[in-house]
C-alpha cells in the first residue's frame, strides 16, 4: 500500500462546527476503508494548514475517492501528496543516472 499526506484546510462550514471535528475524524478514518485507505494518523495543526491526514491507500484512485468523499462533506479542503519512506525512496533514487 502506498502511502499519502493530505494537509488539511478548514472550510466555513468546517469552522463553525469545529467542535465536531473529532468525531468527523474518527467518522471518516471509518468510512474510508471501504475505499481502501487505512488512515494511520490525524493531526489538527497551527499554520498555514488547520490540519494534516496520514493514510495508506491501495491505489491513487483510492486515495483520490477518500478525499473526494471527505471534501463532498463541505468541511475541510484538501492537497495530497504521496509520501515514500526511506526504503521505497532508495529504490527511486537508484533509478537515477548520474
Amino acid at each position: 500500500m502506498a502511502t499519502y499526506v493530505s494537509l488539511l484546510n478548514l472550510t466555513e462550514n468546517g469552522v463553525k462546527n469545529f467542535g465536531d471535528s473529532p468525531r468527523r475524524a474518527q467518522d471518516f478514518a471509518a468510512s474510508a476503508k471501504k475505499y481502501g485507505v487505512a488512515v494511520k494518523d490525524i493531526y489538527w495543526t497551527l499554520g498555514a494548514f488547520d490540519g494534516v491526514l496520514v493514510y495508506e491507500a491501495d491505489s491513487d484512485e483510492s486515495a483520490a475517492a477518500a478525499m473526494l468523499a471527505l471534501g463532498s462533506l463541505c468541511n475541510v479542503s484538501t492537497q495530497t501528496l504521496p509520501a515514500f519512506d526511506a526504503e521505497t525512496f532508495k529504490g527511486i533514487a537508484g533509478k537515477v543516472s548520474g
